[in-house]
């Protein structure tokens, strides 16, 4: 099996990486039947196919053994067309019982890159999909069998009989789903310019237009499904704008492509374990993750890690409720109930719904502030307008502006949006690319904060305090970006983004230690690149000018990283170090069984809670 992973970096959704990785399985194609493609490959029957072939053993031996008890007692009201219903039942059953056996025998014949022993496969198919022709007429004679109430057989005879109605009716709907789920609306299209040779001269005016037509089939399919996974919301021009770009992005990501789904998941499975391999291969000077740059000290990691586990608790509080519960599975509830009969005070400035007081009382649990600390909070949500709150943190002295990270369709939306979008700002950055949906929500939190007057009032109330921006994922892309946008009205501010996307900006600033915000950036493996990822490079599909602008994080990087952990029955001790680094590291993405979990919030908040302690540990041993 060869896979091939080409790397592209691009603006990718929040929490990615800054490389786009094209998943290419060599000779794997998608299994074409009826004269069309389909998203499943010949090598895909193998689970399901057995699955139902253990249920549908266990259904004919049931049926042989309810014959068998009740051979030659048929005599009852109805009895003669039960007696043929098992037998012709019995015969279905071993018809399909011996196709399913053969096609799962063929399904497990040959390789990912050999197809070619499976090439029976949709003979087979098109016996099985035959026999449910029987079986849906004998599932309706069944169904009138047990509904007719003239029948007065045993009640054991009749409720088998009911099973056996509702255990084919069950499989037929089942089918009948998994068939929508594997159809790919394009697969006419893609047999007939992917598999039949068609000649790609792009000259031509009549292949010209008909990859055009192609293309713009593809982008359609691809708004209509979006739309339909949004179908809950509520759509407007805005939504629409982004279907449309979120369609364009997928069409591009999968064009000229002949994967199924089981393709990608065997293609991350291998390059896990191709990293896995690397991880305890000797580091060449150009693969060291981490470096401390000769300006840093450690003391200044110290302080900023300590600042970064301070301002993380006000990153995470900004998801509300749905946090709290989740870290307070058993307590939340209660405590939350009993904020809800709480009023609030008058002059509190709060935008967006917040049923019952359950976000508002989350971030107050969360950050231990009071009422009168919070300036303005935001609960509003839709495409490209994110929430946000900004506080009054004393401990710190200073303004703080929190941007919540992914928690609904219209965050999903606004991550996927990567196309890239121009930014100039004066002084701070010139012709710049910037990831469109998090540029778009930076600035209508800029909006909020300029037009409407609410940084003004905070630091009306707190002159003499510094403004700091921050935001975990979605919210740590926009908090950067904002933090860019107000550097020149507020040259002082600093920005702590947590586990921020890694296609940001196109280039760097023209004034880098102007903005001298930390990035904290999560991984729970040390893995290094393989050199056969450097051998990817040469190939000769990647000689061509990439599709995308190069996207780097902006500022300071402080990566942080699992050494090593011991799992107890109850608790975890979980050891973590943390170093300058830069947004090279960033280039590839790492694939781990603990990459998502470990781009949670509260992961990230114990992380930086266990070095910043541990820091406090170590200057009390210095000083006994």
């Amino acid at each position: 099996f060869k896979y091939c992973w080409s790397p592209e970096r691009w603006a990718g959704p929040a929490g990615a990486r800054s490389r786009r990785w094209n998943v290419g399985v060599c000779g794997m194609p998608g299994l074409v039947v009826f004269g069309r493609r389909w998203a499943i490959g010949s090598d895909d029957f193998v689970l399901p196919g057995t699955f139902e072939l253990f249920l549908r053993l266990l259904w004919w031996l049931g049926i042989v053994v309810l014959y068998a008890v009740h051979k030659g007692q048929f005599s009852c009201p109805g009895g003669a067309l039960l007696h043929s219903y098992l037998l012709v039942l019995l015969a279905l059953l071993a018809a399909i019982i011996c196709t399913l056996c053969a096609l799962v025998y063929v399904s497990m014949q040959g390789t990912i890159s050999n197809p070619g022993p499976r090439k029976s496969l949709p003979k087979l198919l098109y016996t099985r999909l035959l026999l449910y022709l029987p079986e849906f007429i004998w599932a309706v004679v069944g169904a009138v069998w047990v509904s007719d109430s003239s029948v007065r057989c045993e009640s054991t005879v009749i409720n088998v009989i009911l099973g056996t109605v509702i255990a084919s009716w069950v499989i037929i709907v089942f089918t009948i789903i998994g068939v929508l789920i594997v159809f790919d609306p394009l697969g006419g299209k893609k047999t007939f310019y992917l598999t039949d040779g068609l000649d790609r001269n792009l000259e031509s005016s009549q292949s010209g237009q008909l990859l055009y037509n192609v293309k713009n089939t593809a982008t359609r399919v691809w708004e209509k499904r979006i739309r339909l996974m949004c179908c809950c919301i509520v759509q407007d021009d805005d939504h629409r704008v982004a279907f449309t770009s979120i369609a364009e992005l997928f069409r591009a990501y999968f064009s000229d492509t002949d994967l199924v789904p089981s393709d990608i998941a065997a293609g991350l499975i291998l390059l896990h374990q191709e990293q896995d391999k690397m991880e305890s291969c000797p580091k060449e000077p150009e693969e060291v993750l981490c470096h401390s740059p000769s300006s840093l000290v450690a003391d200044d990691l110290d302080i900023e890690l300590e600042n970064a586990a301070h301002y993380m608790l006000f990153a995470a509080a900004a998801y509300g409720w749905p946090y709290y519960i989740y870290t307070n599975p058993f307590t939340a509830l209660c405590k939350l109930n009993g904020d809800c009969c709480r009023s609030r005070p008058e002059d509190c400035d709060i935008t967006g719904s917040d049923r019952r007081n359950f976000h508002f009382g989350s971030i107050l649990r969360i950050t231990g502030l009071q009422y009168r600390d919070f300036i303005h909070i935001s609960f509003h949500n839709k495409i490209y307008e994110i929430p946000f709150f900004v506080a009054l943190d004393h401990k710190k002295e200073a303004i703080v502006v929190a941007v919540r990270g992914t928690l609904s369709f219209e965050d999903i939306l606004t991550d996927l949006s990567a196309d890239c979008e121009d930014l100039t700002l004066e002084d701070v950055l010139e012709n710049g690319f910037v990831h469109k949906g998090i540029t778009q929500a930076a600035n209508y939190i800029y909006q909020k904060l300029i037009n409407d007057g609410i940084l003004n009032q905070a630091f009306t109330i707190a002159p003499e305090y510094k403004l700091v921006i921050v935001g975990h994922s979605l919210g740590g892309g926009t908090a950067s970006v904002l933090a860019i946008m107000l550097r020149n009205s507020f040259p002082t501010l600093k920005c702590y983004a947590f586990s921020p996307p890694g296609g940001l900006l196109s280039t760097q600033l023209e004034n880098d230690d102007a903005l001298t915000q930390p990035l904290l950036a999560e991984e729970s493996l040390m893995v290094h690149r393989s050199p056969s990822y450097n051998a990817l490079d040469g190939e000769s599909h990647l000689n061509s000018p990439p599709q995308y602008p190069h996207l780097y994080l902006p500022g300071r990087i402080i990566h942080i990283v699992e050494e090593s952990s011991s799992r107890r029955l109850c608790s975890s001790d979980i050891k973590y170090s943390a170093n300058w680094s830069n947004e090279t590291v960033f280039s590839s993405i790492l694939i781990s069984p603990k990459m998502i979990t470990d781009h949670m919030p509260d992961v990230v908040l114990n992380a930086l809670n266990s070095l910043s302690q541990e820091h406090r540990s170590c200057i009390s041993c210095r000083t006994k």
